[in-house]
């Protein structure tokens, strides 16, 4: 056996991660074959443009099974082992011994690649449906194509699987984002601690050539991550690490376009739902895709991929066969290198032919935090009873609303917002707590908060975060939702109990002094709330201020208007019950 082999038996390099949804798959590929590569290949669009991709494939000579990972991150590091939030493409030596050739590849205007890079658009769809056809009629190549990766590298598979390419078979899109808006721009609020370092991240690395990430010093910094007890340690890298590492980019250089026409198109031209945003956006297009679907989460990863999950999983009503796996916490770190082993039994299954099991049993598996094992569901969501918990004036979250009456928090706007506030000033943010559980309590599904309020500014915002206190205080965010407040109209025709349709296409101002009803939807979600845990709301109306609760410390920008806020304690949290005992 090749020394360069990762996998989960004795003598491979140890993969971090869970590497199946609970299950044991039968007549898996073996890790027998060498790894050669293939660098700074071109690969020609329809239109003359030429992608830049590595071909990593067996030494043996042979036609084998492509597996195809691309984005606007430097290909030349996906196999270098950092826990870079943008190391996302698949071990190539957990693929390739095992008979497969892994092509990664840098989509238009990244990485050595030519033309400019379009953030999603039609464009970049239609480089996708290419990029898979070249790779079907290469020598190495016996015509039968997936696609792999997570995050960015995920999202390019949906891209490709709506433009029909003949020769994929088959995807396994893990924590991908289907409709950009929604990633970007939470409901209104731009999403600019994502977006700022992100597309940094992209211009600054898109402007060095290959020659900088590899040499003798990135080799022997490879090596150095890759050692066992080093590379253990990356196992819990989370969002919020990731996000806080490519932040430090921000102080380096990079070329003003696109990048910089990017964010301000995402932040500042469009901030309601319009064309740019639907060329950016393939929930409408699901319907197109006919191969087999592999989606997944983590249960995290609420302000970025999450949302995406189950409106891609509805909408992919033509796919032959969509699976789902949905993982905990740690469930995907960086360098990712999780649920390989499940996506050996998807591709040998599709690519290959093999009887591996991965058909077998629900479609639906899935991690409940703060519970033990998996479970599955046949549909989605699983059949759940909803409980209506008050907003109470007094600070309470329960089925009764005791006294009526409001409670006041306070926006201070863009660039007001004082280091010392006054003592007499109200709270930036507002919190309701349940009594502990007398028992444990699960949650599965869509979370709503219907909101009565009343502002005195025509604009403002709407944070809500979800948290799990334990008995020790210690309070451990759940999932969240988002509401530019002029932005609220609903769209009633597609919504139902617990996710509220928000279109985001329609301005208009709210009336100050006067009670207006919202509909927040918040991410779906499973958690076990344990016994003597309690369940807690916490609402702002602007997260820049630190102490405001942010998942994944992903933070918005400010709405800038100043307003006093007054919640009603008619105002109802929506919890999705699977049981009680």
């Amino acid at each position: 056996m090749p020394q360069s082999v990762s996998g989960i038996e004795p003598g491979q390099r140890q993969l971090n991660g869970p590497q199946t949804s609970g299950r044991d798959y039968r007549n898996l590929s073996m890790p027998n074959l060498a790894m050669d590569s293939d660098y700074d290949v071109s690969v020609p669009m329809r239109d003359g443009v030429e992608l830049r991709a590595d071909i990593h494939r067996p030494v043996t000579p042979g036609r084998y099974p492509v597996l195809v990972s691309a984005s606007p991150y430097p290909r030349q590091i996906q196999n270098l082992g950092a826990p870079l939030g943008f190391v996302e493409a698949g071990a190539s030596d957990f693929f390739v011994p095992r008979g497969y050739v892994h092509v990664i590849a840098n989509i238009r205007g990244t990485g050595g690649s030519g033309g400019t890079f379009g953030f999603f658009d039609g464009q970049e769809r239609r480089d996708m449906h290419d990029l898979v056809e070249w790779t079907a009629v290469q020598p190495w190549s016996d015509g039968n194509v997936g696609m792999v990766g997570i995050s960015y590298f995920a999202m390019t598979q949906l891209e490709a699987a709506v433009e029909q390419p003949a020769h994929l078979k088959a995807i396994f899109p893990v924590a991908a984002t289907v409709d950009l808006y929604e990633a970007a721009v939470h409901h209104g609020l731009a999403s600019t601690s994502f977006l700022t370092p992100f597309l940094s991240m992209i211009g600054m690395t898109s402007g060095h050539s290959s020659a900088f990430y590899r040499n003798r010093f990135v080799d022997a910094a490879s090596y150095i991550l890759k050692t066992p007890a080093i590379h253990k340690r990356f196992s819990t890298m989370n969002g919020e690490a990731a996000m806080a590492g490519i932040k430090g980019l921000l102080k380096l250089q990079h070329a003003p376009h696109p990048w910089d026409d990017l964010w301000r198109a995402c932040v500042v031209e469009h901030q309601a739902r319009d064309d740019w945003w639907d060329d950016r956006n393939l929930l409408p297009l699901l319907d197109r895709v006919k191969v087999p679907v592999y989606l997944g989460c983590d249960w995290d990863n609420v302000p970025l991929h999450l949302p995406s999950t189950f409106k891609a999983y509805s909408a992919l009503v033509n796919s032959p066969h969509v699976r789902v796996g949905m993982l905990g916490t740690h469930g995907l770190a960086w360098p990712w290198e999780s649920l390989h082993v499940e996506a050996l039994a998807w591709f040998d299954h599709w690519l290959k032919g093999r009887d591996t099991g991965i058909l077998e049993g629900p479609p639906i598996r899935y991690v409940m935090p703060g519970a033990e094992g998996w479970r599955t569901a046949d549909s989605w969501p699983p059949h759940a009873t909803h409980r209506a918990l008050a907003l109470g004036a007094d600070g309470t979250l329960a089925e009764d609303e005791g006294t009526s009456g409001t409670r006041q928090l306070m926006s201070s706007g863009a660039g007001l917002n004082r280091d010392h506030p006054s003592p007499v000033d109200p709270a930036s943010s507002l919190t309701w707590t349940s009594q502990p559980l007398e028992h444990d309590l699960d949650i599965v599904g869509d979370i709503e908060l219907k909101l009565d309020a009343i502002s005195t500014a025509p604009d403002t915002a709407w944070m809500v975060v979800l948290q799990d206190v334990d008995p020790s205080s210690a309070a451990i965010d759940v999932t969240a939702g988002y509401l530019r407040a002029s932005l609220r109209e609903v769209d009633e025709s597609e919504s139902r109990l617990g996710a509220p349709a928000i279109p985001c296409r329609k301005f208009q101002a709210v009336p100050t002094g006067e009670l207006v009803k919202y509909r927040i939807p918040l991410v779906a979600n499973a958690r076990r709330f344990r016994s003597g845990h309690r369940i807690q709301l916490v609402i702002a109306s602007d997260d820049q201020n630190p102490a405001a609760p942010a998942m994944l410390n992903f933070r918005h920008a400010s709405v800038g208007t100043s307003s006093l806020n007054m919640v009603g304690s008619s105002s109802r949290l929506i919890l999705p019950v699977l049981s009680a005992s």
